[in-house]
């Protein structure tokens, strides 16, 4: 899939390139070829287009944990594509008005104006659609922040609940062997193994209260 991927890249950026040159272009041109250059660049942005929804697809059907690289591109190449047609719009606008004067005769004031005032409006939206592309990505990056951090609380909870279990398990098995060493001091006849009964009982006892305390202070955290 990521040779897919990358193919798709390159065919990106030699179309861009080809347009980024034509738009430059298109105001040195006469009117005729400028008509031509303009029809031209409109076709090779809708290829471009086409091929960035290809590159979508293929980024959708990787992996999750994959796929943070490959989504940060893609906003990269959205956001170059519409800088491309922000470009293209500004070259139209030029040569529209270049033609309307030749036509009309205008000396060009007012057209100057309203190129103004259009380019004016285009970057306003151009500020606005980066905030919210940063919004946008910080959101993003506070999700999978938050998903890592329940998968670790997660796993932490497993390893405490284990534990608890090997303690509980190695409490109950102290405690039986207690018993039985308490029970066979009752029933000794020979006084000699009474002190190492004894002391064996005195030994289970104190473990058997250590891993009481250990897992009664893993209960309180």
């Amino acid at each position: 899939m990521s040779s897919d991927f990358e193919g798709y890249e390159q065919d990106f950026a030699v179309l861009t390139a080809e347009i980024t040159s034509k738009i430059a272009r298109v105001p040195r041109l006469p009117p005729d070829e400028k008509k031509q250059m303009v029809a031209n660049v409109e076709k090779q942005l809708e290829e471009a287009k086409e091929l960035l929804e290809q590159m979508d697809l293929e980024v959708r059907e990787i992996p999750p944990q994959s796929r943070g690289m490959y989504s940060n591109r893609m906003r990269s190449y959205k956001q170059e594509m519409g800088k491309l047609e922000t470009d293209f719009k500004r070259s139209r606008i030029a040569y529209s008005d270049e033609v309307r004067n030749e036509l009309l005769g205008d000396d060009g004031n007012s057209s100057e104006n309203q190129r103004a005032h259009l380019l004016d409006n285009t970057e306003r939206l151009e500020r606005s659609s980066r905030r919210l592309e940063a919004g946008y990505q910080i959101a993003v990056e506070t999700e999978q922040i938050g998903q890592e951090m329940l998968e670790n609380l997660s796993h932490d909870r497993e390893k405490i609940q284990r534990a608890r279990e090997r303690l509980r398990e190695t409490d109950a098995n102290l405690g039986k062997s207690s018993r039985i060493l308490t029970g066979m001091l009752r029933r000794a006849g020979d006084p000699e193994m009474n002190p190492i009964l004894s002391s064996l009982s005195e030994y289970f006892s104190v473990v058997e209260d250590i891993c009481i305390k250990m897992y009664y202070g893993n209960s309180q955290n």
